[in-house]
């Protein structure tokens, strides 16, 4: 089999050093094999992409671990003065040693060198702020990752990892550094290398190479190049300045100025192309004082209480935000119950739905956007699954119905917490430019659970009843996660999950609140937010302005009735109802009379029935049904013919295309639902009725969809392996590295010393990861051989699925086709199948 570029980083040495130690690592692969389980452990726990199947040796994990996939996964995962490590190591000398990678992020002498204090662009920090004591921190987690591998002396970025962060004009560096003298003058002629060796004052060489390496030379040594650039004119510092930092690369004209001209003769700018010159990495890094980075990292920012809150106030404050939670989520359910909106063709709520909900619960469309994907997430809403598919409650809603306050709400935020469907997402646009709709496809996003968690950690760690500075702890977690674009996204995640989570009273006023910590520790938060909440109440205040003032939550079947017999004016601690002929006529609707409307108020109310409400029940009462409304396609029907006379006179009846059938009837085009809604529209309070004549109650049933499952989080990458996975993947790769690097003997040649060529024959040993191929006899001979005297093989087996391993097993038994014996890679008993056996070797006595 072919073995690519990042195979051999992984299983070839690198070539032998007089420096280098006897036992130091001298691939990837050695210093995996090196490690022992509880770190190879930690390597397949903060990287489960590598178990995807699980490595068969440690060769195919160190491959694995190398490439760019994998790589880059690795590298969006590190914290920035761990990030930063790496980027200092990929423009570091390979391999480099510890000294060199912390000057590179300490510095090792003033900017400019010794000689010129004053030269440009002093770094913006402190040559030492804590780089040298965090440096062994973050090389353990890039050894720990796997993304570096040798001595302190010997440090190597693996490949891959060099590629991504190393400066190249198509994609610069974060360090602002470009190449390296040898690099940019690749494709120079040799004149012209010479030219510039004898322009910056160097002796002639030979060759080019040694010239380069002339040049390399005098750009590293700070007093040679203080000497250099005391000559240099003012003004050619001031270009060196500007391209310090970076980017390297600058326009020149064909006829540069004389500054431009005096740096390029002297090799302190290379032509990287006709018009383009860079500045090569050796000067940078002398005039940046050896600092890779211009502001190295090493601490992340610390998270700390802006504003301080008595705990008391803040879950009080949480409570309050909860209740309105569990309010707002079944105002907007039931609202969905009878007619819920349509679902799109593409999938999802309409734009104008979306409004129409946010009018419902009187907010903006984010905040109804929220609402509406925190039911989803919960089970408590689904598409009804028919031919006009709509949205509906789902029968999980009844059941989050019975529940106690405090229970529905942990039912609400354990959703809420691994949810990856994010709200905040609406309305912005996919791949293709089309608008994300609430509850439609493309609003998941893998990485919001980490983000909630590790926002609600950091909440944590503050003093209870402390709030951070939001632009702080934005900070701290772009240092923990400091990729572009991961970055990013992180901060816009953190900021919905701050939103959210007020919201919906996991904090109260900024800080953490108890519920929110049980929640955050796995805890059931119901026992802690049920002392907070109010008690419901069962009665209401009746004022005299056709009013009803709520002192609390209420009971659910007297919130139920008062929601139908009122319309909902404001909310908050205390909810108040407005009492209109519309509300009047709608619980009449639903089969109430006027005599048990009076009942229910003067039952419910801890104040008289005010007289103007008990006129404006008993009016609707009297008017209510003197129209009967029925399908003829639908007809009017009234004793009170005058009545009749006045509808069809009426201008605005022309629409229902009214005629009269008799002296009390009127036939219209419309349909009921139409007619009736046209009436009232005119004032009048039709009933509908039956073919029989009777009164149609008009409580239209509540629409639930099938069962439905809750949405289920979309994975951020592999998932996080089990311990269980871990260990019996350690063993697997543990027994397949024995296997594969176990010491067979050699083969005897069939024909050998009869004078016969052996080469190319079935015994022949095989070339290293390759499985050993013999004939089916002698295959069947060895294994035989091997039970009988108790010794153990090697095999090259292919099973049923046509996957190829090498094993080491102890026959014991040899039948009908099969060996059965002990799987040392295993570690179990196995049975294998001598036909689907490639080839069998004898192990070295040593081996046995």
């Amino acid at each position: 089999m072919g073995t690519g570029r990042r195979d051999q980083e992984a299983t070839v040495p690198e070539p032998s050093s007089a420096t280098a130690s006897s036992s130091a690592p001298r691939s990837l692969a050695e210093a995996l094999r090196a490690r022992d389980d509880a770190a190879l452990t930690a390597l397949l726990h903060a990287r489960p992409d590598l178990l995807s199947p699980v490595p068969g040796d440690v060769t195919q994990l160190a491959t694995r671990a190398g490439t760019r996939a994998s790589v880059v996964r690795a590298l969006d995962r590190l914290d920035r003065f761990a990030l930063q490590t790496a980027e200092a190591l990929a423009v570091a000398p390979d391999p480099c040693p510890y000294e060199v990678l912390e000057s590179l992020l300490a510095g090792t002498h003033a900017p400019g060198g010794p000689e010129a204090p004053t030269a440009p662009a002093a770094p913006a920090v402190a040559a030492d702020n804590g780089t040298r004591a965090e440096l062994p921190r973050a090389l353990a987690t890039l050894r720990d990752q796997a993304l570096v591998w040798g001595d302190d002396d010997r440090l190597r970025l693996v490949r891959t990892a060099r590629e991504l962060l190393a400066p190249s004009a198509a994609r610069p560096s974060p360090t602002g550094l470009g190449p390296t003298v040898a690099e940019a003058t690749a494709g120079m002629s040799p004149t012209r290398v010479q030219e510039i060796v004898a322009a910056a004052g160097l002796p002639a060489t030979h060759d080019p190479v040694s010239a380069v390496a002339a040049l390399t030379d005098l750009f590293t040594d700070p007093a040679r190049m203080a000497a250099l650039l005391e000559a240099a004119p003012p003004e050619a510092r001031q270009v060196l300045d500007r391209l310090v930092w970076g980017p390297p690369y600058g326009e020149v004209t064909p006829d540069p100025a004389p500054p431009v001209r005096w740096l390029r003769d002297r090799g302190l700018l290379l032509p990287a192309s006709p018009r383009t010159v860079v500045l090569p990495r050796e000067v940078a890094l002398y005039l940046r004082g050896g600092l890779a980075h211009r502001a190295p990292e090493p601490l992340a920012p610390p998270v700390t209480a802006q504003r301080e809150h008595r705990p008391q106030l803040v879950d009080a404050n949480a409570a309050g935000q909860a209740l309105a939670a569990l309010a707002t989520v079944e105002e907007l359910v039931k609202s969905w119950e009878h007619a819920g909106p349509p679902v799109l063709r593409a999938g999802g709520l309409s734009v104008r739905d979306l409004k129409r909900t946010a009018a419902t619960l009187d907010t903006d469309e984010p905040t109804a956007a929220f609402w509406v994907e925190l039911a989803y997430a919960a089970g408590l809403l689904a598409s009804d699954g028919e031919a006009d598919e709509r949205y509906a409650p789902t029968p999980a809603f009844d059941d989050w119905l019975e529940l106690p306050p405090a229970e529905r709400w942990s039912a609400l935020a354990e959703a809420w917490l691994p949810a990856t469907r994010t709200a905040g997402t609406v309305g912005e646009q996919d791949p293709k430019g089309r608008a994300l709709a609430a509850l439609g496809p493309g609003l998941d996003r893998s990485g919001a659970p980490e983000v909630r968690h590790r926002v609600l950690e950091l909440l944590a760690a503050l003093p209870e009843g402390g709030s951070p500075d939001p632009e702080v702890l934005l900070d701290r977690l772009a240092w923990e996660r400091p990729v572009r674009g991961t970055s990013e996204l992180r901060a816009r995640l953190a900021r919905f999950t701050l939103t959210e989570a007020e919201a919906l009273g996991v904090t109260g006023r900024g800080a953490l609140s108890g519920p929110g910590r049980a929640l955050l520790e796995h805890r059931d938060p119901a026992p802690l937010l049920a002392p907070l909440l109010p008690e419901p109440v069962d009665h209401v205040l009746l004022q005299a302005d056709l009013t009803a003032v709520a002192p609390g939550p209420l009971r659910r079947p007297l919130g139920e009735v008062l929601a139908v017999l009122a319309e909902v004016e404001s909310k908050g601690g205390a909810t108040v109802y407005r009492f209109t002929p519309g509300s009047v006529r709608r619980a009449l609707d639903a089969g109430r009379t006027a005599s048990d409307l009076h009942a229910f108020l003067g039952e419910h109310s801890i104040t008289p029935v005010p007289q103007p409400l008990a006129y404006l029940i008993d009016d609707v009462a009297r008017r209510h049904g003197h129209l009967r409304v029925g399908a003829a396609s639908s007809y009017v029907r009234c004793d009170d013919d005058g009545m009749l006379n006045e509808i069809l006179a009426d201008k605005r009846s022309a629409g229902l295309g009214l005629r009269r059938l008799a002296p009390t009837v009127l036939a219209a085009q419309a349909d009921p639902t139409a007619l009736l809604d046209g009436l009232r529209a005119m004032g009048y309070a039709p009933a509908a009725e039956s073919h029989t004549g009777d009164v149609l109650v008009a409580r239209a049933d509540a629409r639930r969809t099938p069962a439905r499952a809750k949405p289920v989080p979309v994975p951020e990458g592999p998932p996080v392996p089990d311990e269980t996975l871990l260990g019996a993947a350690v063993r697997a790769i543990r027994a397949g590295d024995r296997a594969a690097t176990a010491v067979r003997k050699e083969p005897v040649r069939a024909g050998a010393g009869a004078g016969g060529s052996a080469g190319g024959s079935a015994g022949s040993a095989p070339a290293p990861g390759e499985l050993p191929r013999t004939s089916a006899a002698e295959t069947l001979a060895t294994v035989q051989a091997a039970a009988l005297t108790g010794s153990s093989v090697w095999i090259g087996y292919v099973n049923a699925e046509g996957a190829a391993s090498q094993r080491v097993i102890a026959p014991v038994r040899v039948e009908g086709g099969f060996v059965t014996g002990y799987d040392h890679t295993a570690d179990e008993v196995r049975t294998y199948a001598l036909h689907r056996i490639t080839g069998v070797a004898e192990l070295e006595e040593e081996h046995l």
